[in-house]
């Protein structure tokens, strides 16, 4: 009987392109540690519970028999109206992330002649990047993060070439945490070409405290080149629902549009979102909350001189190069789950504040080791 492995099917395999993708590494639970809780800081989710009004909302779904509307009016009309852009420049996704697929879709990939569009972002970033690049079609160039974790905008803007279609700009930055500033971001853009897109993914906006950070609202008015990408799976707590949306210019939505799976964000997903706008105040408390305890965090660490880049989203990066591994397998022992990304660091969510004081007590244990061990 065929085990459906590989070796199983001579001759059956992917496109080459396939084979040579990352593999995306979700966030994995905690083990089950004896006398202790178990707490999940791995996948940048909220901790706290959606609001009740979202949970009604949920409950109150009885049509999940048929096909949800594949416009997402109800969700483009509630997005546009609370942040007073038109809602025909919306366009909704499965998160964030599905809605970055369908703009690569639509606007980077492989051409008729066989060359390859260019796509470039910051390195490290969102892990899905070059996943999602490399499945388009398209030829991603990576542009190392400055040692500070922020991104080099100087070296992102010399690696534009006439082949780069997509520059992707994370802010905050994920995994590391700093926000693009206003000032900066707008020189950018300016020094750009005008039909090269500039995608500003802001999954952790409602996070950010910085004054001086992009705002991406602004900078997509001003400029028809920029495409924002937010999501309601961090701030909103809806993480299990995938609901995103894009937010651009005529010029670029109906082929956001064309490029969109049919059906992707469900209707209990769109009431749900549409439920926790209407209640945003309460959505901020939740966030301030969490921003309060990313301070403990910080305050914490500063206190143990740990030197950590600034932390504008809902979780801290701690730069620990090769011994990354060995410290996620610290917090394992301790329960707790951590993102480890192995050469480069560990990525910790803000989570309750038992988990937080936990984390904590590890890094004031952490010897480091000797450099080059």
């Amino acid at each position: 009987m065929s085990t459906g492995t590989p070796s199983d099917t001579p001759g059956i395999g992917p496109r080459p392109v396939v084979a040579r993708l990352p593999r995306y590494v979700a966030g994995k639970p905690p083990v089950e540690i004896p006398g202790l809780r178990s707490y999940k800081l791995s996948s940048n989710e909220n901790a706290l519970d959606p609001l009740p009004e979202v949970l009604a909302a949920i409950a109150g779904q009885r049509d999940i028999n048929r096909y949800p509307d594949s416009l997402a009016t109800v969700l483009r009309e509630a997005v546009g109206g609370f942040l007073g852009v038109p809602a025909d420049d919306v366009v909704a996704g499965a998160g964030s992330l599905g809605a970055l697929n369908q703009v690569l879709a639509a606007f980077a990939g492989q051409n008729a002649d066989g060359s390859q569009d260019e796509v470039v972002y910051a390195w490290r970033s969102f892990e899905a990047y070059p996943i999602s690049v490399g499945l388009a079609g398209a030829c991603g160039i990576q542009v190392p993060l400055r040692p500070d974790g922020t991104h080099d905008l100087a070296a992102m803007a010399a690696a534009v070439t006439p082949r780069t279609r997509v520059v992707l700009l994370c802010t905050p930055n994920n995994p590391t945490g700093p926000v693009l500033k206003m000032a900066e971001t707008e020189a950018f853009l300016a020094g750009l070409p005008a039909q090269v897109l500039v995608v500003l993914d802001e999954a952790y906006l409602e996070f950010v405290r910085d004054p001086a950070a992009a705002d991406g609202l602004g900078l997509y008015h001003r400029h028809p080149n920029v495409v924002l990408l937010r999501t309601f799976s961090k701030a909103h707590g809806l993480a299990g629902l995938r609901v995103g949306y894009s937010i651009s210019h005529p010029q670029v939505t109906p082929y956001l549009r064309a490029a969109a799976t049919p059906f992707a964000v469900s209707t209990v997903a769109q009431h749900a979102a549409v439920a926790s706008l209407a209640h945003f105040g309460q959505v901020v408390e939740r966030a301030q909350s969490i921003v309060d305890e990313r301070g403990r965090v910080v305050r914490g660490l500063a206190g143990l001189g740990w030197d950590i880049p600034e932390a504008q989203g809902n979780f801290v990066w701690l730069p620990l190069g090769g011994r990354s591994a060995g410290f996620a397998g610290l917090a394992q022992a301790r329960a707790l789950s951590v993102r480890a990304f192995d050469g480069d660091g560990v990525r910790v969510t803000i989570g309750e504040p038992e988990a937080n004081t936990r984390f904590l007590e590890l890094c004031a244990s952490y010897t480091k080791e000797p450099a080059g061990s």
